[in-house]
């Protein structure tokens, strides 16, 4: 049985993730922006135990509660980010001092991920997408089985799509991601978002004004 709690976190209420697998006892957490103490605290409710922290991107708004988080996690608890992403990861501090927040720079990352790679969280499978647009190393999370479950970041939003104004951006880039990569997933897909509420792939595809079905 899937363990699954998203909720926002922090003063952008940007979305974290705790997924796993009851049977094996494992969890990964995804994007842990902020609060990471709650986050911690519902790890410990759950009585699962922590695999990896894992990042869609490397924004502020989804990586900056890493280093408390990784400091309250088991010793070498792996970080996973995607390498095109480094440098906003190493520069979450001045991040935050641009939006007057203050954030710690976490651990270093030491798990690569990489396009196609698959992560193992007990019996499940996380499939790893390399969807760029909004950051150079913005990445999806995508779970087949048992459930058809899609972790998106800041990539596609219900009726909305990630912006493209910041550093490392690309329209054009991050149409192709959400046409070539997210919109060839099953429509019945579930699409959690990195802010706002679920969608699914089928009713983007069909109603989203920026990138629509073809």
């Amino acid at each position: 049985m899937i363990f699954l709690q998203t909720f926002p976190t922090g003063p952008i209420q940007a979305n974290c993730t705790i997924l796993g697998d009851r049977e094996s006892g494992e969890v990964v957490i995804i994007d842990p922006g902020d609060e990471a103490e709650r986050i911690f605290g519902i790890i410990r409710e759950s009585g699962l135990r922590p695999k990896a922290i894992l990042h869609t991107h490397a924004h502020m708004d989804h990586a900056g509660g890493s280093a408390e988080l990784a400091a309250m996690l088991p010793p070498g608890t792996p970080i996973a980010l995607h390498p095109e992403d480094l440098p906003l990861y190493e520069g979450l501090e001045e991040q935050g001092r641009l939006f007057g927040l203050e954030v710690e720079n976490p651990p270093p990352p030491t798990l690569r991920l990489e396009d196609g790679q698959q992560i193992a969280v007990g019996g499940l499978s996380l499939e790893v997408r390399h969807t760029p647009g909004h950051s150079p190393g913005s990445v999806c999370f995508i779970l087949h089985e048992p459930e058809k479950i899609a972790i998106v970041g800041d990539v596609l939003f219900s009726g909305s799509i990630g912006r493209t104004d910041l550093w490392g951006g690309s329209f054009e880039v991050l149409e192709k991601s959400i046409r070539t990569r997210l919109y060839t997933l099953d429509d019945q897909t579930r699409v959690i978002c990195g802010h706002g509420p679920d969608t699914s792939i089928g009713r983007e595809k069909r109603s989203n004004p920026f990138v629509r079905g073809d």
